[in-house]
This record gives structure tokens, C-alpha cells and sequence, in this order.
């Protein structure tokens, strides 16, 4: 298991997270950046869930997780779901890991494919029609 290396992707509407996890010290990059300095805390606490539900696995473990488009928040969900994949992925003889992350948020291993509804033609919003006078 140490020369074991998984690669997964998350994306929560315009945001694509890709994270690579292998073997290690239970280190989690963000863009190459440290998770420690991911910006503002409730993401950074977001992100972290999965790797709490882990426990003593998320210590055995590094994670670099390439993220990309979106905002902030899109990021953030988009970086939990890849690595709820991977942690399912990279311990996939542990059932109950995955049972785990399944039942405490389903996001953590399925994508939530809401996106922004398209503008409809010669409007400036998807639904805002403009206001009609009668007199």
C-alpha cells in the first residue's frame, strides 16, 4: 500500500478540483499551498471533514489537490468532494470508511450537479422578464 497513488476529481458548478493522494504524513496541499493557510476558516473547515471522518487513516496519507475556476465556495466543495473520492478510493477494502462518509453528507462522494440556469435570448436574467406598462 505505500507505493499506492489515487488520482480523483470533484467539481461543484464552475469549480474542478483534481487531488492526487499517496502514502505519507497526513499533509494537505492546495494549489501547493499548505491547508493551514486556506482562506477563509469555514472552508478550510469544509475541506476538512472528510479527513476528521477518516480519523486514524487521514494521518497515513498526503493530499495535493489542483483547484481551478469558480468561487470560493464552488472551490471549497469542489476540494471536499475529491478528496471524499479518494479516501473512499485509496481505502476501498475499508467499507465502513465509505459507509461513514455516505452517511454523514452524501456530497462527500456524489456531486451535486446543480448549476446556474442559462440566460434566455434578449434578456439580461434567466427568469426577469421586463416590466410591461399598460398606460
Amino acid at each position: 500500500m505505500s507505493d499506492k497513488i489515487v488520482h480523483t476529481s470533484g467539481k461543484r458548478k464552475r469549480a474542478v478540483a483534481r487531488a492526487t493522494m499517496k502514502s505519507g504524513k497526513g499533509q494537505v496541499f492546495i494549489n501547493h499551498k499548505p491547508l493551514e493557510q486556506y482562506q477563509p476558516e469555514l472552508y478550510r473547515m469544509m475541506i476538512r471533514e472528510p479527513l476528521i471522518i477518516a480519523g486514524k487513516h487521514a494521518s497515513k496519507i498526503d493530499v495535493d489537490v489542483n483547484v481551478f475556476g469558480g468561487g470560493v465556495s464552488g472551490q471549497a466543495q469542489a476540494i471536499r468532494l475529491a478528496i471524499g473520492r479518494a479516501l473512499a478510493e485509496y481505502f476501498s477494502n475499508d467499507k465502513g470508511l465509505q459507509a461513514a462518509l455516505e452517511e454523514y453528507d452524501r456530497t462527500l462522494l456524489v456531486a451535486d450537479d446543480r448549476r446556474k440556469e442559462v440566460n434566455k435570448p434578449n434578456r439580461s436574467k434567466a427568469r426577469a422578464k421586463r416590466q410591461k406598462s399598460y398606460r
